[in-house]
């Protein structure tokens, strides 16, 4: 039988991490969907061995398995690789995860729960009950306005556009033509989201608590907040020419 539930997971040096999360998050799904779930780690070749602990971790455990892609390409091109192959393995619901513990894997559940009713549950850090730690003063404002901007731009009621934890039905990922998405960074996050409201998806958040990474650095920078200026007019504008 196919696995059912796909998570994805992106990594470029997360060594520090990915054993930790992978065997959470093996623990999380062994109890939710016993022989009914896959891990698939998208490693863009990294240089500080990530992709052979991975390796390592799918050799002893037969539910984790590892994707090789050959550079770093950016966060979208990574997890459109990992989309089609959870696709091709049967997967009916793919969610997208972090390697730094920032998603808890203990909202799996409350995620899982929720993909009964909607085609596309958000982990949000900004509904009732939601938050982040650990952050600066500036890193706060930066996402808060960079959410509210996207939101007033498309004209959408999401309050948190930007955040990678995702639990995604395959009907919505095989609707809004993901060969088509270009983007990166917080932009693929909010695009993948906008189109799957323009299909007329049912999107639901459910709160978590978003704990900035332990170890290892941070893929944020000036260029992907700038993307993300840029890039949300032109998302509306394409999308109103498709009508």
């Amino acid at each position: 039988m196919p696995e059912q539930v796909w998570v994805v997971i992106p990594t470029y040096n997360e060594a520090a991490n990915i054993e930790g999360i992978v065997r959470a998050t093996v623990a999380e799904l062994d109890r939710l969907a016993p022989g009914a779930y896959r891990i698939l780690v998208v490693d863009d070749n990294s240089p500080d061995g990530t992709g052979q602990i991975a390796d390592r971790l799918a050799a002893a455990q037969p539910q984790v398995e590892v994707m090789h892609r050959a550079a770093k390409t950016g966060l979208g091109h990574a997890y459109l690789a990992g989309f089609a192959r959870a696709l091709a393995g049967g997967a009916e619901l793919v969610i997208e995860m972090d390697a730094d513990f920032s998603h808890d894997p203990r909202y799996l559940g409350p995620m899982l729960d929720a993909a009964k009713e909607a085609d596309l549950v958000l982990g949000s850090r900004y509904v009732e009950g939601g938050g982040v730690e650990d952050w600066g003063l500036l890193r706060r404002l930066i996402s808060r306005g960079g959410g509210f901007y996207a939101r007033k731009i498309l004209g959408v009621d999401i309050h948190d556009l930007t955040g990678g934890f995702k639990c995604i039905h395959r009907r919505v990922l095989e609707t809004i033509q993901l060969e088509t998405i270009r983007a990166e960074g917080y932009v693929f996050q909010i695009e993948v989201t906008y189109r799957a409201l323009r299909a007329g998806f049912r999107v639901k958040e459910i709160p978590i608590v978003f704990k900035d990474r332990s170890l290892g650095s941070s893929k944020m920078s000036a260029r992907i907040a700038a993307e993300a200026m840029w890039a949300v007019p032109f998302l509306r504008r394409r999308s109103g020419r498709r009508g």
